[in-house]
């Protein structure tokens, strides 16, 4: 009797620690993923919210280089959108949607008049466009979801281009890129 309940408390122990000894690591596999999951909330739905901005551009700008550069953002955030559509659901994440942050975004835009859109649109744009390139750095150098890594690896010249054609845009119409630069450096929240 007593050797049967020493076995069953050696294994129960046994059990106990591999539990125990096991937790910490599924804390850090959980801190992981929570990034790659940031990752596909953030891009998701800043993507959106590029969508549904550059088709307000397309009806509201005063510019034509602010029109065409709104088309183009509504084009080439759909075809982006449904590849990191098509990511989150393969990594077992939600599919992306517009965030509350980014719907306030576009409900001041969608109500601003038609004088001060392009100039502000265009500063909006270069600053997201900058959390956008920081954020899909950040993912192809620490994610830890190997598709997801792979996919923000792909996508980071495209950021980077479009970055550039918001800069030159947004420098056509009179912004100060410099200005809009600096706000996205201090931490602003449209990506």
């Amino acid at each position: 009797m007593v050797v049967k309940n020493l076995i069953s408390a050696t294994i129960s122990g046994l059990l106990l620690s591999a539990v125990v000894g096991s937790a910490p690591a599924a804390a850090q596999q959980a801190k992981s993923l929570a990034s790659d999951s940031a990752f596909i909330v953030k891009a998701g739905s800043a993507g959106v919210l590029q969508v549904k901005l550059g088709q307000l551009a397309e009806k509201k700008g005063n510019s034509p280089a602010v029109v065409e550069f709104g088309k183009r953002m509504a084009a080439d955030y759909s075809k982006t959108n449904e590849e990191l559509k098509t990511a989150a659901k393969q990594a077992g994440f939600p599919a992306p949607v517009l965030s509350r942050q980014d719907q306030q975004i576009f409900d001041r835009f969608n109500s601003m008049g038609r004088s001060s859109f392009d100039k502000n649109y265009m500063a909006q744009t270069v600053t997201g466009h900058s959390d956008a390139v920081r954020l899909f750095q950040q993912e192809s150098k620490d994610g830890r979801v190997q598709s997801l890594k792979q996919l923000a690896s792909k996508m980071l010249p495209e950021m980077e281009q479009r970055l550039n054609v918001a800069t030159e845009t947004a420098r056509s119409v009179g912004v100060d890129v410099a200005a809009a630069t600096s706000k996205s450096t201090e931490g602003s929240a449209s990506y």
